[in-house]
């Protein structure tokens, strides 16, 4: 990562904001931006129940000129194969022309006295490019009601490689303002890229 772009520094100090084992992460992330201007990031800390554990997870999506990039930490207690617990972190580096489509969907409060540029009190950002789709398939069905023929199945298939879910009250308002400017952004850099 560049070192002296404010955009780069900001990554950074929301990715030590997290807390989650910020060295490692920075590192990651660093590595698989590389030497590329950063154009626009989300940091987002996620804690999760299982069972008796807490467990947190992180993830980081970064915009570049030309690419998307998103990294998952996530940690894991001591277990049969590991006598200390340990987190993996991945990154997957993703070319804008890949990306198919960029969803952002917004809950309001009390939409009827909605006035422009109130901040949802939620927004869910779900990225496909084709790595990951989830179909969805229900018995088709003909018009006639006295028919029992067997026809098949329909449905969907959707993309669904990355959905990540920020809200004000669980992660503060500048998340969903960040969030917010994060899908502005990656939605107009893979509009401009030639399919």
């Amino acid at each position: 990562m560049a070192k002296t772009s404010t955009t780069t520094q900001g990554l950074r100090a929301a990715i030590e904001r997290s807390g989650y084992y910020p060295a490692l992460v920075a590192e990651a992330v660093e590595a698989a931006v590389g030497g590329d201007p950063i154009r626009s990031y989300l940091v987002h800390q996620e804690t999760t129940f299982d069972q008796n554990e807490v467990r947190r997870h992180v993830t980081v999506l970064v915009l570049t000129g030309n690419r998307f990039i998103v990294s998952h930490t996530d940690e894991q207690a001591a277990d049969t194969t590991s006598p200390t617990p340990y987190a993996t972190t991945s990154t997957e580096s993703v070319k804008l022309g890949r990306i198919s489509s960029v969803v952002l969907s917004r809950v309001v409060a009390n939409p009827e006295s909605y006035t422009p540029g109130t901040l949802p009190r939620e927004v869910v950002l779900t990225i496909g490019w084709g790595a990951v789709s989830r179909i969805d398939l229900e018995p088709a069905a003909c018009g006639d009601p006295n028919c029992d023929a067997d026809h098949g199945y329909t449905g969907n298939s959707t993309a669904d490689d990355l959905s990540l879910r920020v809200s004000e009250a669980g992660d503060g308002p500048e998340t969903v303002r960040q969030a917010l400017a994060f899908a502005q952004a990656l939605s107009e850099a893979t509009a401009d890229v030639p399919r």
